[in-house]
């Protein structure tokens, strides 16, 4: 029994010495930074360096900038949030905001920027960048590329016929309805949204043939279900509607005539193609001009860049369930039109999203756009606060 228990332990040891090597050495090759992308001390860092950690497709800026004026002025000092006043300051730091930028009339009314961050970082957008996505699909829709948004993805990316999104109107997958199973679960290793990125990067599969071995669990256009997978297939149709790399869409229908002043970048696979669920990298200033491009309704100064129908369209819930509030057939209390996030209670404001704490947020009535980039770990439980700091922060300058 000795001699057991002595074998026992020389090959624990063994094990443990060769995993902590292992490890070491995965973090001194080019997979280092991804396996520590999410790491309390390396985290903001990696934000505003992902081109360091995943191949990347660079977007250059306009020769024509988009300027905006400057009239700063000091942010409210409280928010309203469940009855009580909170400190703003306090919920920038508790939420590890790296950067915010409040937009009104193409007037800068505040910009500041905490660790490290400043006004050239390109911070990594996540799902913010399935709102870019809406609108190249609304400029390819007026283009021709595509047809209609009524026409089966797989008329478009045919690599998906047989699979969970085989005949699914491009439609209710722009709403989140395709009625694909996909497992969204960050905390789940082996989750679908997390098994995506292994297959892609540990062994080089191609998104589009994981998706493709996706099934469907209900029929589309009935239930909002928010999955990545509806908006990697969106990426799919783009570049296949219309010829090009999404980047170089991006560039050419929205990145240069919108004015961007700064050059952004979006990660790949390791077969070129965008993660078009997430991970445009741009500067608080383009998101915003962004932003402005939607409350201008898709122009600037003159110049029709997105549809107007479109950004009314994709910024309003086009079924019964999409809309906010208590919706049993919605997996959550906000609502949704095309890659956009419409608020409970709305005021005609709509946001963008995206995982640690990204958004940009319109707000028509005040004629306001609001940037906020993170790092907040606890980016699912303060959703809903930020929106209430971010009504408070455009009511506070609109009504001045």
């Amino acid at each position: 029994m000795k001699k057991i228990m002595i074998a026992v332990g020389i090959i624990l040891s063994v094990g443990v010495i060769a995993a902590i090597a292992g490890y070491q050495w995965l973090q001194n090759s080019p997979w280092g930074p991804a396996i520590t992308l999410f790491a309390d001390e390396t985290r903001v860092e990696n934000f505003r360096a992902m081109d360091q950690i995943f191949p990347s497709r660079y977007i250059e800026p306009s020769t024509d900038v988009w300027e905006f004026t400057y009239d700063e002025r000091p942010l409210p000092s409280t928010y309203r949030w469940q009855g009580e006043n909170h400190g703003v300051i306090d919920f920038l730091e508790r939420t590890e905001t790296t950067g915010l930028l409040v937009v009104q009339n193409g007037r800068i009314l505040h910009e500041s920027y905490y660790q490290g961050n400043d006004e050239t970082s390109p911070a990594t957008s996540w799902s913010v960048a399935k709102s870019f996505l809406s609108a190249l699909v609304g400029i390819a829709l007026e283009q021709g590329d595509i047809s209609s948004i009524d026409d089966p993805v797989t008329d478009y990316v045919p690599e998906l016929v047989g699979s969970g999104y085989d005949g699914v109107p491009i439609k209710h997958i722009l709403t989140m309805s395709s009625g694909v199973a996909f497992d969204e679960d960050y905390d789940n290793m082996l989750s679908d949204i997390n098994m995506i990125f292994v297959r892609a990067f540990a062994f080089g599969t191609p998104m589009v043939d994981t998706i493709a071995q996706l099934e469907r669990v209900r029929e589309p256009g009935i239930y909002n279900d928010y999955i990545s997978s509806d908006s990697m297939v969106l990426g799919l149709l783009l570049e296949q509607a219309t010829g090009q790399p999404v980047s170089d869409y991006l560039e050419a229908m929205l990145w240069q005539p919108a004015g961007m002043e700064a050059e952004a970048f979006w990660n790949l696979d390791r077969t070129g193609t965008e993660i078009s669920f997430c991970c445009l990298n741009a500067t608080l200033r383009d998101y915003a001009r962004f932003g402005r491009l939607y409350l201008n309704n898709g122009q600037r100064d003159g110049n029709q860049i997105i549809p107007a129908d479109w950004v009314a369209a994709s910024t309003t819930p086009q079924g019964s369930h999409l809309e906010p509030g208590d919706n049993p057939d919605s997996f959550w209390t906000l609502g949704y039109g095309y890659q956009w996030w419409v608020p409970e209670e709305p005021d005609g404001d709509y946001l963008a999203i995206g995982i640690w704490g990204q958004y940009i947020y319109v707000y028509p009535r005040y004629d306001m756009v609001i940037v906020k980039s993170s790092t907040d770990y606890w980016f699912d439980e303060n959703d809903h606060e930020t929106l209430a700091l971010f009504r408070s922060i455009a009511s506070h300058y609109g009504e001045q």
